[in-house]
C-alpha cells in the first residue's frame, strides 16, 4: 500500500496544496463571480417568469370575471329587448284590433245611414207615386163626374158652400 496517489509524499502534498490554492484564487477572482452572476441572473429570470405567470393568471381570472359579467349583461339586455319586442308587438296588435273595430263600426254606421237614406228616398218616391196616382184617379173621376154639366154645376156649388162654412 505504498501507492503515491493514496499516500503522497510531503513535496507532492505541498505542490498539490499550492496548485489547489492557485486554482481557488483564480476561480475566486474570475470564475465564481461569473458563476454567481449567472446563477443570480437565472434566479432572477425564474422569479420574473413566476411573477409574470402569476400576473397572467390574475389577468386571466379578471378577464374570465369580466367576460362572465359581460355575458350576464348581454343576457339581461337580450331579455330586455325580447320583453320590449313582445310589448311592442302586443301594442301593435292591440292598435290594429282597435283600428279594425273602429273602421268596422264606421262602415256599419255608414251602411245604416245609407240604408236610412235609401229608405227615406224610397218612401218619398212611393209617396210621390201615390200622390201622382191619386191625382190621376181623381182627375179621371172628376172628368167622368164633370162630363155632365148639371152635375158639375151642382158639385161646384156644394164645394163653394162648404168652403164658406169653414
Amino acid at each position: 500500500m505504498n501507492n503515491p496517489l493514496i499516500n503522497p509524499g510531503l513535496g507532492t502534498f505541498f505542490w498539490m496544496l499550492v496548485s489547489f490554492g492557485v486554482l481557488v484564487f483564480i476561480l475566486g477572482k474570475w470564475g465564481w463571480p461569473m458563476l454567481l452572476k449567472a446563477l443570480k441572473k437565472r434566479e432572477q429570470a425564474i422569479a420574473d417568469s413566476l411573477n409574470a405567470a402569476q400576473k397572467a393568471r390574475e389577468e386571466m381570472a379578471q378577464l374570465v370575471a369580466h367576460n362572465e359579467e359581460l355575458l350576464r349583461q348581454a343576457k339581461v339586455e337580450r331579455d330586455e329587448m325580447l320583453r320590449n319586442a313582445r310589448l311592442t308587438s302586443e301594442k301593435i296588435v292591440e292598435d290594429a284590433r282597435t283600428k279594425a273595430t273602429e273602421e268596422a263600426d264606421r262602415i256599419v254606421e255608414n251602411a245604416r245611414e245609407s240604408i236610412n237614406y235609401e229608405k227615406l228616398k224610397a218612401m218619398h218616391d212611393l209617396k210621390n207615386q201615390i200622390a201622382t196616382l191619386s191625382i190621376d184617379i181623381a182627375e179621371k173621376l172628376m172628368m167622368a163626374e164633370l162630363s155632365d154639366k148639371e152635375k158639375a154645376n151642382a158639385i161646384i156649388l156644394r164645394e163653394l158652400e162648404e168652403a164658406h162654412l169653414n
